[in-house]
């Protein structure tokens, strides 16, 4: 449990937390889900190919997320 408390673990929650802000900026992007929005970029054959990282983005998305909540009870606990 110590290691929670660590330097390490601070900087892992860190790491965890950028890469979670950044694969949701990448899973919305590539939603298709929002089509007023992607109108014209559905079309485009670079909107086409990013697409394709879609379903690997969701693995990284959740994989990060339940990690970064593992570490962070794990250092806070829970706080009610």
């Amino acid at each position: 449990m110590e290691f929670f408390y660590s330097a390490l673990a601070a900087q892992i929650i860190f790491i965890l937390g950028i890469i979670n802000l950044l694969s949701g900026i990448v899973l919305l992007l590539t939603c298709r889900c929002i089509p007023q929005i992607w109108r014209g970029v559905m079309q485009n054959s670079f909107f086409k190919s990013f697409y394709k990282i879609h379903c690997w983005v969701w693995w990284v998305f959740w994989i990060s997320v339940v990690t970064h909540i593992v570490f962070s009870l794990g250092r806070t606990g829970i706080p009610f």
